[in-house]
């Protein structure tokens, strides 16, 4: 491969460490007039211009940005493939949700060109939102994974996604059986699992819609493949909530269901968390699991607002995640603009720094990936975004107000969007022009 090095000059603003245990100073690296320097797919240095440029070949091109922010590329806990085509669905609450939409339109993953032709548009989308890397849930069907990883494979992105597991309480043209989903995951773990920048995540839908038998085996996977992650939804709904007491009466709570079947550790994220209590946190964090916050969805589902502050006080790692279709944007900026007011809503605050922090390296830290993504540092991968600052009339006009970056990312959160991404980088190619 053709050495190659090339530098981007911009205003640079990195996630360096979590503002709830630095406090916000520490937590973040900016350069005002920055230089970043990618060889070969990897950022080999950040810095002052001023500062960078006199150690660089003269020949080396050099791209300037005016009025624009270069961030790392934003990281997505969790979101559902096969749930693009119904994104906005009218008036339901979790479970009838489920059932009057999800479930339909997940059952068209069997046939490969749909699955082609959804995972071509869902990356595009996450690129044109900024999103560089994701924790995908399929659908119960193996083509759903394997469309979705050939391209995100063609592109060289860093992308997590499994199978969906699901052997009951669901119609029975979605669901698999306990042996068939350990088979299948099985395959789609030796075929793409720490191929190039891919990873897979045994993915369990919740557990109510999987039996003892195929929550044993879904524990079993993560036994016999150790860097292996898993993925899952907790607590998200009180209905969701009461209906697990139901099924696992014999377990202390929702947590302890998972946790009985040796699903919590290091590489596994659950989804939402909205209605868990002080103890669950606790054994989160003891197990080194991480939760995916997921505000716009919860505010779209009616689920309730995830206690953030509980969160911290335990120093569980948490993601940021818009849900696609429970939430209703890919844009992790607008997903930012909904935590804040989750925050509010519980009179606490979300500082701009730790919304950065959230969609960057806390994804990463969720995901034990801190050493490849979430921030600039040299030797990480180069996955980066440029926020254009004019990208809007009324952002343009309203940035030229702001006073210093904390006002500048706090604008960019609340009134950015897909627009606000002039250009996305992933491993130092360009993957998305706007």
């Amino acid at each position: 491969m053709p050495f190659t090095r090339k530098a981007y000059r911009a205003a640079i603003l990195h996630s360096i460490a979590d503002p709830a245990e630095v406090g916000i100073e520490a937590s973040y690296e900016y350069f005002e007039d920055g230089l970043l320097v990618v060889e070969n797919g990897q950022i080999s240095a950040i810095g002052h211009a001023t500062e960078l440029l006199a150690t660089l070949p003269a020949d080396i091109e050099i791209t300037h940005y005016q009025d624009a922010l270069i961030t790392p590329g934003l990281i997505d806990t969790h979101i559902h493939l096969p749930q693009t085509g119904m994104v906005g669905a009218y008036g339901e609450q979790l479970l009838d949700w489920l059932n009057t939409y999800t479930f339909p339109c997940e059952s068209q993953f069997a046939d490969k060109a749909h699955a082609d032709e959804v995972a071509d548009i869902f990356i595009k989308e996450l690129l044109r939102n900024g999103t560089t890397t994701a924790l995908v849930f399929g659908s119960v069907h193996p083509q759903s994974v394997n469309s979705f990883f050939e391209a995100a494979q063609q592109l060289d992105l860093r992308m997590i996604a499994g199978k969906v597991m699901m052997d009951r309480n669901a119609p029975d043209y979605l669901t698999d059986t306990a042996e068939s989903s350990y088979v299948e995951s099985k395959a789609l773990i030796e075929r793409w699992h720490g191929k190039g920048r891919l990873h897979y995540a045994v993915t369990p839908r919740f557990a109510p819609t999987s039996t003892p038998e195929q929550l044993t085996l879904a524990g079993q996977l993560l036994g016999e493949y150790p860097d292996l992650y898993m993925q899952t939804h907790i607590s998200e709904n009180l209905k969701e909530v009461e209906w697990v007491k139901e099924l696992f009466p014999e377990r202390k709570g929702y947590l302890d269901v998972y946790d009985h079947y040796q699903l919590l550790g290091e590489r596994s994220v659950f989804a939402h968390g909205v209605h868990l209590c002080d103890d669950e946190c606790a054994r989160l964090a003891e197990t080194g699991s991480a939760i995916a916050f997921c505000p716009t969805s919860n505010f779209f589902l009616g689920s309730g607002l995830f206690n953030l502050p509980m969160a911290e006080k335990h120093k569980l790692n948490v993601g940021l995640g818009t849900d696609v279709g429970g939430g209703t944007s890919f844009s992790l900026l607008q997903t930012l603009n909904e935590a804040y007011k989750v925050m509010q809503l519980q009179g606490a605050r979300l500082s701009p720094f730790k919304s950065l922090y959230l969609a960057t390296l806390g994804g990463a830290r969720a995901l034990r990936l801190e050493d490849k993504i979430g921030t600039l540092h040299a030797g990480t991968d180069a996955d980066f975004l440029v926020l254009d600052y004019n990208a809007t009339p009324l952002l343009s006009y309203r940035l030229k107000q702001a006073n210093n970056i904390a006002e500048t990312l706090f604008v960019l959160m609340t009134l950015g969007d897909d627009r606000t991404v002039l250009q996305t980088y992933a491993a130092g190619k360009l993957v998305h022009q706007r």
